[in-house]
């Protein structure tokens, strides 16, 4: 989800000429026109993928289905791995064992249980999870199917992966994943990240984010009889607007937010416990770490403001408590400016006539970014909205030029001869 914008990326590099050059090629003019002619092939695999449930931590079902795809389409070595990505692999013509990556997240913010009212209006698709990430997907389908039917011989191995665990409390676990085995951490020498529509933007800051759930436990006990005893929904409710009141600076740009609030069970009874879900993100570590800080002061103060207040003499067992507990963290990077990824966007951008700028958000790239690995996170094409709800909708309009330029940059960075 993009979050900043950097200034209007710049004309091409010296790239430019080797991109026109494998744009004119046969093979590859052929692959991009496939990508306008099969659009109604594209939109039904990304409605019949959308109508396949995958809730955080439930994406298996949805593993399936692209597994099944990736093998019609020709990719090797397909499968699914222990955390539930899967992968795919178009084996180039070189010697080496280095690989350019093309990801897309499988998994959607909706719990299991969610109606999926998949369908098309007026050439519209809608229903949750339609552009964010069903969209991608199929790019990624898009883009084995034009390379099975019209092959181009490039260098370097290209992998396909659909991986699980992008969204909220996932925690990037699928791109952790595949980053922390030495096979695949060492052999990836280029990602490309597909997530969402548009093709305007080129992500290459990683927004860094860390979440917490703050529970208060107490006695409990009846709002009459039991009055007096510490309140675990007032203790939280003092830390959250003490927490609140904590500065954030323009810039680095910081961000905090109370997303969830849980606790109690009915009006007259003084609740056992209370808890609270805490967002917060930074471009800077230092500020991520000092907004724990104050979130972890505004809640030890509450709770020393209730144990002052205390009507009656507490016990051990009648005094409140508090956890903090982490529940995700994503790193904060950026790319270096002139890394060979961002140059090669930019020189297909320039061949395209495509306008794109520079973002910060939180993807998956921030994984290999934050191990000075390249990676930039890219639009899928067409246009989408109302992500993360029950209203989400994709208009695939112009997703051909998203293919485009994502089929030239995987090719310019694997490798194409005559």
């Amino acid at each position: 989800m993009t979050t900043a914008t950097k200034a209007v990326a710049p004309a091409a590099s010296a790239l430019q000429p080797e991109v026109a050059r494998l744009a004119s090629l046969p093979a590859v003019q052929r692959a991009c026109a496939w990508f306008a002619a099969h659009e109604s092939d594209l939109r039904r695999w990304q409605m019949e993928l959308a109508c396949v449930p995958a809730p955080p931590f439930g994406e298996a079902a949805r593993a399936q289905w692209l597994r099944v795809r990736f093998e019609k389409l020709g990719l090797e070595d397909v499968h699914v791995d222990s955390i539930g990505n899967v992968l795919g692999v178009r084996r180039g013509t070189g010697k080496g064992e280095k690989f350019v990556a093309l990801t897309a997240h499988i998994d959607t913010v909706f719990p299991a249980g969610t109606p999926l009212d998949i369908r098309e209006e007026g050439g519209k698709l809608y229903g949750p999870g339609i552009s964010d990430n069903a969209s991608g997907v199929t790019a990624l389908l898009a883009l084995a199917a034009a390379l099975h039917d019209f092959p181009v011989e490039h260098a370097a191995n290209l992998v396909f992966i659909g991986n699980v665990g992008e969204e909220g409390e996932g925690n990037l676990r699928g791109m952790r994943h595949l980053f922390s085995d030495p096979q695949w951490k060492d052999a990836l020498a280029h990602t490309l990240v597909l997530d969402g529509s548009g093709s305007d933007t080129i992500v290459t800051q990683a927004l860094g984010s860390h979440r917490f759930e703050v529970t208060v436990r107490g006695p409990g006990g009846h709002s009459w009889s039991d009055f007096g005893a510490p309140n675990p929904i007032v203790i939280l409710a003092r830390a959250i607007a003490s927490f609140s009141r904590t500065k954030l600076p323009a810039e680095p740009r910081t961000s905090a937010s109370v997303g969830v609030i849980q606790g109690g069970t009915s009006v007259n009874t003084i609740p056992e416990s209370a808890s609270a879900r805490v967002d917060i993100r930074s471009t800077s570590s230092a500020e991520m770490e000092r907004l724990e800080r104050a979130l972890r002061t505004a809640v030890e103060e509450a709770l020393g403001e209730e144990a002052a207040g205390e009507r009656r003499a507490a016990t051990a067992k009648q005094r409140a408590s508090v956890e903090i507990a982490s529940i995700g963290s994503r790193p904060a990077a950026e790319l270096p400016e002139g890394a060979r990824i961002l140059e090669v966007i930019r020189a297909v951008d320039s061949h395209l006539g495509n306008a794109s700028r520079l973002h910060r958000a939180s993807t998956d790239a921030n994984i290999p970014l934050s191990l000075s690995l390249e990676a930039v996170s890219l639009g899928a094409g067409g246009a989408g909205g109302g992500a993360h709800t029950l209203h989400e909708w994709y208009d695939p309009s112009g997703r051909e030029l998203a293919l485009k330029r994502v089929l030239l940059a995987a090719l310019t960075l694997a490798g194409v001869r005559e």
